[in-house]
């Protein structure tokens, strides 16, 4: 079941979120509490949108961890993070390349299917082979797209296809919001939609015709004579060895569908330099004049049969290399059925000739015409082997005219689809289309550049019950909890649903010691329970504050307590008798860094001794996303936000190796470390030693009615 918040009367247009392709966050609420998040005194509170909370029933509650960056062995995350941020959607007829070169409806894929996605490699981009991480519907209204050589989109206003000029929108959607899109002649990147060519028919002409273009290219046959005791005997052969298993399944399927039965065995086993091959044979003689019967001439080469011969040829001879469709033979006889079959569909195809002095030249038919014609030759012929058809390296270029010539707005809302992929791109009707990004959690410590994005939580009804059954367990050993690890406990939904409140109350009960990261003034509501373990020594408060700056905030962190809210909550927490840390997270370079100096200083000011950083970390899914950010809010500085970046992450996006991943490298790392040191030697912080929380107070909770024993 799924529970939502109620809109209240704000109209007009929504702005000020962050990226704009992600129009519902899940950190907000439609309607104002009671809980005061500060920007009521903003002269511009962000937008408030629909969130979707849905209950799930977790099976586990507290999660370990090993890793020597994290400051804690446990931590409980009460809301899972949503897994899509759904909003970039195409209509579920749309073509999408799959790996092999074939194509499927968007609105059939299925998670884990290939397909082909793009990657930038030196100037250029090239085609790659990518998985569907996630897919899913929603309902929009849909704009049509059309290209000058006929390709056709249906999209909503907020999907993006990569142009000449970068990544842009549709349109800029009913929000009204100024974010680069597309107008008429801007010039998409691909190679269009294949031209309609409807696949070949399995019928007994096309097994003909498959079954001669493999064995007369790759098969071989003979008839051989030996005496024995002073007779003479024929000996009938046939024999198909061939290294790809899916042309030598298909050629004794086919086969054996014409009463010719074959037996399969290893012709050759795989070594250095060599692949392994495998072979079918029989030697009776009434299936060897069957098979010489199923690959005679016919009088023209025409219909499914020159379909399956063409397919045929080029499973046994056929090659795909570098962008280039070839099928070579010395049998000129061979030569001319290929090239008549490819004509007889349109295709242009040509002749070429090596070594035409010598005594068997070798002939090659070249498909001509690019990428587009060498997806139709493969829709069109259906050869078997996957390996061949493979378009993995091409770069992506194309002499198809892709200018767009209309955008027209439909006056109706349809079933849209989109997919999530690994390389955050896929390939609709022949143009590279953006995808979005199925983000499982947040980054630790609140770090996710995108928060903002996301369209529901799932909440985790059962937290209290699942913690009290854990720690009840006779092998559980107790170390401190941390909540908040992936995602924020104090999220709006929370005021409603009060999980974290739940389990705050099962480990007061315990004595378990705890610690909160939140950005939410929330945890405020909770002083009542976390202050009595405060003063044992069991509780600890950090807030998450990335800059001092409202209007930053308002795209950054749209869903989040203001920020001098919750500079106002530390300090109400270190009044209640509540040990309070700040971190300075995440600390974006040339975006967020220069405010690092003042948030130390406002927060020593509230009551903060404690203090940390972690500069931006952009891991797998979230790395597309926070570039998506920078383009569109600072699309000048971006280019040179992402240097710095590359700069602290040995030239990636991001490096995962423990001991930098939170603190990164290099110069501009060392220059942030060296001033946060600084800030925080004046300031005064983490002076406090402390030491760790003490967990030699915890009892594990009562588990049922019987009264306990001292």
């Amino acid at each position: 079941m799924a529970l939502k918040t109620t809109r209240g009367d704000r109209g007009g247009p929504t702005k000020g979120r962050g990226a704009p392709s992600n129009l519902e966050g899940r950190y907000e609420s439609w309607t104002r509490e009671a809980v005061d998040d500060g920007w009521a005194r903003e002269e511009e509170a962000p937008p408030r949108l629909e969130t979707v909370v849905t209950p799930e029933t977790a099976k586990s509650i507290i999660a370990r961890n090993d890793s020597p960056d994290i400051p804690f062995e446990q931590s409980i995350n009460p809301y899972r993070g949503c897994e899509h941020g759904c909003v970039y959607c195409l209509a579920g007829e749309t073509s999408i390349l799959m790996a092999d070169g074939s194509v499927k409806p968007l609105g059939e894929l299925r998670v884990g299917d290939e397909v082909c996605g793009t990657e930038k490699r030196g100037h250029y981009r090239h085609y790659v082979k990518t998985r569907v991480l996630a897919h899913w519907q929603t309902r929009k209204r849909a704009y049509r797209l059309s290209l000058a050589d006929g390709t056709e989109l249906v999209a909503s206003a907020d999907h993006r296809f990569l142009t000449e000029r970068g990544w842009k929108f549709v349109d800029q959607g009913d929000d009204r919001e100024q974010r680069p899109r597309l107008t008429l002649n801007n010039k998409l990147m691909g190679f269009g939609a294949v031209a309609s060519s409807a696949r070949p028919l399995d019928t007994r002409e096309y097994r003909r015709g498959y079954l001669c273009g493999l064995i007369r290219g790759d098969g071989h046959r003979g008839v051989y004579r030996y005496t024995r005791a002073g007779r003479a005997r024929d000996q009938h052969r046939f024999r198909l060895a061939m290294t790809d298993a899916d042309a030598l399944e298909r050629a004794g399927r086919y086969l054996c569908d014409f009463g010719v039965g074959t037996d399969r065995f290893l012709f050759q086993p795989e070594r250095p330099h060599r692949r392994r091959m495998e072979a079918i044979r029989t030697s009776a003689r009434v299936s060897i004049e069957a098979i010489e019967g199923l690959i005679q001439w016919p009088e023209c080469y025409e219909g499914e049969w020159a379909r399956g011969f063409v397919a045929g040829i080029f499973d046994a001879e056929g090659s795909f290399n570098c962008g280039i469709v070839r099928i070579s033979n010395t049998d000129s006889t061979m030569i001319e059925a290929t090239r008549v079959s490819l004509g007889g569909l349109g295709f242009d195809a040509v002749v070429e000739t090596q070594r035409a002095h010598s005594p068997r030249p070798i002939n090659y038919v070249r498909v001509r015409g690019g990428l587009r014609e060498h997806l139709r030759f493969f829709r069109s012929f259906d050869p078997s082997i996957a390996r061949k058809r493979n378009i993995t390296g091409q770069a992506v270029r194309s002499k198809a005219d892709l200018n767009v010539i209309a955008i027209e707005r439909l006056n109706v809302e349809r079933d849209l689809f989109d997919i999530t992929t690994g390389t955050g791109d896929f390939i609709a009707n022949g143009v590279i289309s953006h995808n979005c990004y199925a983000r499982p959690s947040h980054a630790y410590l609140g770090l996710s550049p995108g928060l903002d994005f996301e369209t529901r939580i799932f909440a985790k009804t059962n937290a209290a019950e699942l913690l009290r059954k854990e720690l009840a367990a006779p092998n559980y050993r107790c170390s401190s909890i941390a909540l908040g690890a992936n995602t924020d406990p104090y999220q709006p939904a929370e005021r409603e649903l009060r999980i974290t409140r739940s389990i705050l109350e099962v480990l007061v009960e315990c004595e378990h010691p705890f610690t909160i990261v939140t950005k939410g003034a929330l945890v405020e509501r909770d002083i009542d329970l976390i202050a009595p373990m405060a003063a044992k020594n069991l509780a600890r408060v950090y807030i998450s504050v990335t800059n001092l700056d409202a209007e930053l905030a308002r795209k950054l962190e749209p869903r989040a307590s203001a920020p001098y809210r919750r500079l106002e909550a530390i300090k109400r927490l270190v009044a209640a008798g509540i040990p309070c840390g700040v971190l300075v997270a995440p600390l974006i370079p040339f975006i967020t860094d220069r405010y690092m100096e003042e948030i130390l200083e406002h927060a020593r000011e509230a009551g903060a001794t404690e203090a940390g950083y972690i500069l931006l970390r952009l891991p797998l899914e979230v790395a597309p996303l926070f570039k998506e950010w920078l383009a569109t809010h600072y699309p000048l500085k971006a280019e040179h936000v992402m240097s710095l970046v590359h700069q602290m992450r040995g030239g990636k996006d991001y490096d995962s190796t423990f001991g930098v991943r939170q603190r990164g490298t290099g110069n501009f790392a060392e220059l942030i470390g060296k001033r946060f040191a600084l800030a925080c030697e004046r300031l005064g912080f983490n002076t406090d030693r402390r030491g760790g929380l003490d967990t030699t107070r915890f009892r594990p909770p009562r588990t049922g009615p019987q009264m306990e024993l001292f």
